[in-house]
């Protein structure tokens, strides 16, 4: 016969029958309406399959035919729920633990701000916690994500926007401050002197008295415009400020080699692919030698995430990239405008990227051991003031 439905939700029950009328005893509960099931030889007698509900009308026939029987099992919900009974204070442990679980899981456990540079992050906390976000507080008690991001902007002086993101129980604050026009800061009382020694080619005071004039030469701290104003008697400091440049004379010692090294990718590459179990990689695909004589090897793992946690599964691809190396030869004159050219680049990193260079002169240069060496001056145009504060006795 066909095992009944719901037969798992019901119960059901697998014995052992022996004695010397097995085949009555079968035919007679068949007779009798019982469902059997799954009836099958077992040693001296026969296992089947019996509903809970029917185990009881069993014992007449038994004796009818003088059988005898034997649980072998027991199975299905009712007979799950008294074990389960058995041990009930572990069942409420378990439903506490799951409960627990759930609550945990439902509230907010980090929040973090990002994007702030001129607001405290302290305030815009507190800004969050007037709006009902906070640590350990209910998630489904929080407002939607919009309303919270008109209120924040309203709260925090200094906000154009505000976005909160949540993943799992951390939220994530995104601001977008307001431009601020930029607050200069106050300058003491002030005289401009020259950094170096150099020839005056153009000043311009914006305030002061300009000391030195064109084509004047000067020296490293000397003044060029002087922060005090009137004679002896009546001496009044200001902030001294203006512009000045002059002709200064820089030195270089250039050496630059003959031959130039260099590599490049070819474009041919081989890929690797491994499935990541922890700390170990087994390889899929990409087995063999690249036969690349030089190459890099660039490794991008993929890892698979739930929520805020990186699970450690995931894939990894090998990417084995083909160099080349090349070698260049270069001419001494080559040499010796990629020498000039570095030290043009240096000048303008150091003094200005408005310095212009009047002009260059090669005072030495000789060819040796594969290198160029040479010593050149450059005659600048670049600006020469720098601040001397006053003080006052």
């Amino acid at each position: 016969m066909k095992e009944p439905p719901l037969s798992s939700l019901r119960g059901f029950v697998t014995l052992h029958v022996t004695g010397p009328q097995v085949e009555t005893f079968i035919n007679a509960v068949t007779g009798a309406g019982i469902v059997i099931w799954d009836v099958r030889p077992a040693g001296d007698g026969a296992s089947l399959n019996l509903l809970l509900d029917d185990f009881f009308r069993l014992r007449p026939l038994l004796k009818k035919t003088g059988c005898r029987m034997h649980v072998t099992a027991r199975n299905g919900i009712p007979f799950r729920a008294a074990r389960l009974w058995k041990r009930k204070f572990f069942a409420a442990g378990l439903l506490i633990f799951g409960v627990g679980l759930l609550l945990l899981s439902s509230m907010v456990w980090s929040i973090k701000v990002e994007g702030n540079t001129r607001i405290p992050t302290e305030d815009i906390l507190e800004a969050a916690r007037k709006e009902g976000v906070y640590p350990f507080q209910w998630i489904w008690r929080m407002e939607e994500s919009d309303k919270l991001s008109r209120e924040l902007t309203t709260l925090v002086p200094g906000l154009t926007w505000a976005g909160f993101h949540r993943t799992g129980t951390s939220i994530t604050i995104q601001v977008v401050e307001a431009d601020r026009p930029e607050t200069k800061p106050l300058l003491s009382q002030r005289h401009l002197i020259s950094r170096t020694d150099a020839v005056v080619t153009e000043i311009y005071a914006e305030q002061g008295r300009p000391v030195v004039s064109r084509n004047s030469r000067v020296k490293k701290g000397d003044i060029l415009i002087s922060g005090a104003l009137g004679d002896e008697e009546n001496t009044e400091f200001v902030v001294a400020k203006g512009d000045v440049k002059g002709l200064v004379w820089h030195e270089y010692n250039l050496e630059v080699p003959l031959k130039r090294t260099g590599s490049s990718y070819t474009g041919e590459r081989k890929d690797r692919t491994y499935l990541v179990l922890g700390k170990w990689a087994v390889q899929l695909w990409g087995y063999g030698d690249s036969g690349f004589e030089k190459s890099r090897t660039l490794t991008e793992p993929d890892m698979l995430s739930w929520r805020s946690f990186q699970l450690p599964l995931g894939m990894m691809t090998e990417k084995e990239l083909e160099i080349k190396y090349t070698a260049e030869m270069l001419t001494p004159e080559a040499a010796r405008e990629e020498g000039l050219t570095r030290a043009k680049s240096d000048i303008f990193a150091r003094y200005g990227a408005d310095s212009v260079i009047k002009s260059q002169k090669i005072l030495h240069e000789k060819k040796e051991n594969g290198k160029v060496y040479m010593k050149v001056l450059f005659e600048v145009e670049e600006r020469i003031a720098e601040e001397l504060p006053i003080v006052n006795n």
